[in-house]
């Protein structure tokens, strides 16, 4: 895996995780102030929620890394075999 490619696989990975982790602790207050959506969060703690995102994509990414660069799974052999 290249750099430029890691560095894309690394941006999907964050925005999967960041969806997985946004509902977490998410808690619409019981009187919610007038102009405010119903919906809106009370504390929504936006930054450690991007903090932990990049954290576990992290470990995602560096999972996929070694998935890619082993040679548990040839993606190339795969692709080859594809072509036939």
């Amino acid at each position: 895996m290249g750099w430029v490619s890691g560095i894309a696989t690394y941006i999907v990975v964050w925005w999967i995780v960041l969806f997985a982790v946004l509902p977490w602790g998410a808690q619409a207050p019981e009187t919610p102030e007038p102009g405010m959506a119903d919906g809106a969060p009370e504390r929504p703690r936006i930054l450690l929620k991007f903090a932990v995102t990049s954290v576990v994509a992290l470990v995602v990414w560096f999972g996929i890394y070694l998935l890619v660069n082993s040679d548990l799974i040839s993606f190339r052999e795969m692709a080859k075999g594809l072509a036939k």
